[in-house]
């Protein structure tokens, strides 16, 4: 399998399986001097564990952190740092029933079709489990851009934008043996203006990438998104100012980010997750041999992926800001 790293100069890239013996990331390209520790990453892993009153998996992942290599007397020495994550309550067995039998709305056949040959345990690779290790390397992409704030929450849950309501649609959903999908909509404040690179390498395409390759994700928007399609050209546009330091925007339609480039602005971003595929409710399905079936989980899921969702969200953001900001540093000192 190809394409298990991401990033340009800051670089990462994740290993392992749902229900293997362990996850993790070997982090490439972090400079040198950076004090770092467990203490940095863990706090950040207990925001994606599961553990919401009811309303998220019930899996118990104690989600620990090692850090096994790039780091000397607190401090990294600007080698490959290797964070190691064990899982300790797998249960393979929940899914011998899906073996033999494509989950749709999952990567099961998708898979199979690529490589002739998947791993049926929580979708192997394909499980959100992997995001665990994006995390722990988010925190370490934190240390790289101190300057920046990143904060990621939801923002709507089924449709319905009143977070009073969100814990009974969850609860009612689960009961149902369903699933909902959310927005996540991510803020990062500090950012400033000059990184990214017009054309192939613009900083809006990147994010959009980083965020549309978490799992469940289906649609990501910058700044207004979609809405600036209903808008006219002078109402779109960001007005301009002179400001107390250097020119001041009147509005953030762009989400900070023009050309391909940061303005200076909050870059602004919003990312839709799909619902949970791994529902109770039967769906036709077909098995290996292409014979009609039905599939039904019945494992250990959440029914709300968005909820856990965020902190990922802002784990890839991290990770996109601090390639470009040493790209920035390389090119333009």
């Amino acid at each position: 399998m190809s394409f298990n790293s991401f990033g340009h100069l800051f670089r990462f890239t994740t290993w392992g399986e749902s229900h293997g013996p362990a996850i993790g990331a070997v982090v490439d390209g972090c400079p040198p001097g950076l004090a770092l520790g467990v203490a940095d990453i863990q706090p950040w892993l207990d925001r994606r564990r599961p553990g919401d009153g009811g309303l998220t998996s019930p899996r118990s992942e104690a989600d620990q952190v090692r850090i096994l290599s790039g780091v000397f007397e607190g401090r990294t020495t600007g080698t490959p740092i290797s964070l190691v994550i064990d899982n300790i309550d797998a249960r393979p067995a929940d899914y011998a029933d899906v073996a033999a039998v494509y989950r749709p709305g999952h990567a099961d056949y998708s898979y199979q079709a690529k490589y002739g040959h998947r791993d049926w345990r929580g979708g192997g690779r394909a499980s959100a489990r992997e995001t665990a290790a994006r995390v722990a390397a988010g925190a370490v992409a934190r240390l790289v851009i101190p300057e920046v704030a990143i904060d990621a929450r939801v923002t709507e849950i089924g449709g319905c934008a009143d977070e009073a309501g969100w814990a009974a649609m969850i609860r009612q959903a689960r009961e149902e043996g369903s699933s909902l999908g959310a927005v996540v909509e991510c803020v990062a404040t500090g950012v400033p203006a000059g990184w990214g690179a017009p054309i192939y390498a613009k900083l809006d395409a990147q994010l959009a990438g980083a965020v549309m390759s978490i799992n469940a994700v289906k649609g990501v928007e910058i700044g207004a998104g979609f809405a600036a399609a209903l808008l006219r050209g002078e109402e779109n546009a960001d007005p301009i100012r002179p400001g107390a330091d250097g020119p001041a925007f009147l509005s953030n339609h762009a989400g900070g980010i023009l050309g391909g480039i940061s303005t200076g602005q909050p870059i602004v971003l919003r990312a839709a997750f799909k619902p949970t595929s791994s529902v109770a409710k039967a769906i036709a399905s077909v098995d290996a041999e292409g014979k009609a079936a039905e599939s039904s989980v019945t494992g250990r899921h959440d029914p709300c992926v968005g909820l856990r969702g965020a902190a990922v969200v802002e784990a890839m953001v991290a990770l996109v800001l601090a390639d470009h900001k040493l790209l920035h540093r390389a090119q333009c000192g």
